[in-house]
């Protein structure tokens, strides 16, 4: 009888699941999500941008720079006046070679908005775009 009771519990040791290459399997999907996924750089202000029949996608990539209704220029939450718009794309330009797209708030004065696509053009910005809504007709 102590012969069974002796095989019976090498039994139950054998019995547990080996989970190491599940583990190895979720990190390596986790990597492979957290590798491919992009992310959208926003301003940190909420714009009320104008609506334009003629408006288009544009690259995910890019220096999105806000315009607010008090004049405000930002970027990134912070606000970085128009002195700022120049060294920053000049920075951003230094990496690879890509577009600004100007919020500006439908109440900001157009002044402005030609003093920032100036600033962007003179720090060798080759593509100044203006966000605008798709009009909806």
């Amino acid at each position: 009888m102590g012969r069974f009771r002796q095989m019976a519990s090498d039994e139950s040791s054998e019995g547990g699941i080996d989970i190491s290459p599940l583990m190895d399997c979720v990190f390596i999907l986790l990597i492979f999500f957290i590798v491919t996924t992009t992310f959208v750089d926003e301003t940190g202000v909420e714009v009320d941008k104008p609506q334009a029949a003629s408006s288009l996608q544009l690259e995910k990539t890019s220096i999105l720079i806000a315009l607010t209704a008090k004049g405000e220029v930002v970027y990134g939450g912070r606000e970085i006046g128009i002195s700022g718009v120049r060294p920053l794309v000049k920075r951003m330009l230094q990496r690879e070679d890509i577009p600004v797209i100007i919020q500006a708030d439908t109440a900001s004065q157009s002044g402005l908005l030609v003093r920032i696509i100036d600033e962007a053009k003179l720090a060798g910005a080759n593509k100044v775009s203006l966000a605008s809504r798709k009009s909806k007709g």
